[in-house]
């Protein structure tokens, strides 16, 4: 996770326990597909590296999901996809890649996805909080 991806992921994380749901930010780093449970609802929040890839630090976390294969029936799931619409061609696709995984193995994904473009002159924490409480929103409606 970069820095902007941490500090977004500690905004929509604020934004979700304040609505009285439990957060955990959990690092890419050293994340297995293991980790995840049916029971318990994810937001991906991800930067794009190189040419629309997954960042280097989600690479891992990304091939082991794909080799597992895991069933994610039932897990419900958001993205927060960092961009700069300036790399058109490739713009926020780190996100569509783990969306597109996610939904591969049975995943539910609530909302659209949020593409924060860099070049908006917009902060993505001022964005996350707010997006994360409709996130939350829809969530409990599902």
């Amino acid at each position: 996770m970069t820095g902007t991806a941490e500090l977004v992921a500690d905004e929509i994380a604020d934004a979700i326990s304040g609505k009285g749901m439990e957060a955990e930010i959990l690092l890419m780093d050293d994340l297995g597909a293991d980790v995840l449970e049916p029971d318990n609802a994810y937001i991906i929040c991800t930067s794009t590296y190189g040419q629309g890839d997954v960042p280097d630090n989600g690479q891992a976390f990304m091939d082991d999901l794909e080799a597992a294969a895991p069933d994610l029936a039932g897990l419900k799931y958001g993205v927060f996809a960092l961009g700069d619409i300036t790399y058109n061609q490739t713009f926020c696709n780190a996100g569509h890649l783990f969306d597109a995984a996610f939904k591969k193995f049975g995943a539910i994904r609530i909302g659209e996805i949020m593409r924060h473009d860099a070049s908006s002159g917009e902060l993505p924490e001022d964005q996350a909080g707010e997006w994360a409480e409709g996130w939350f929103n829809q969530l409990q409606g599902s």
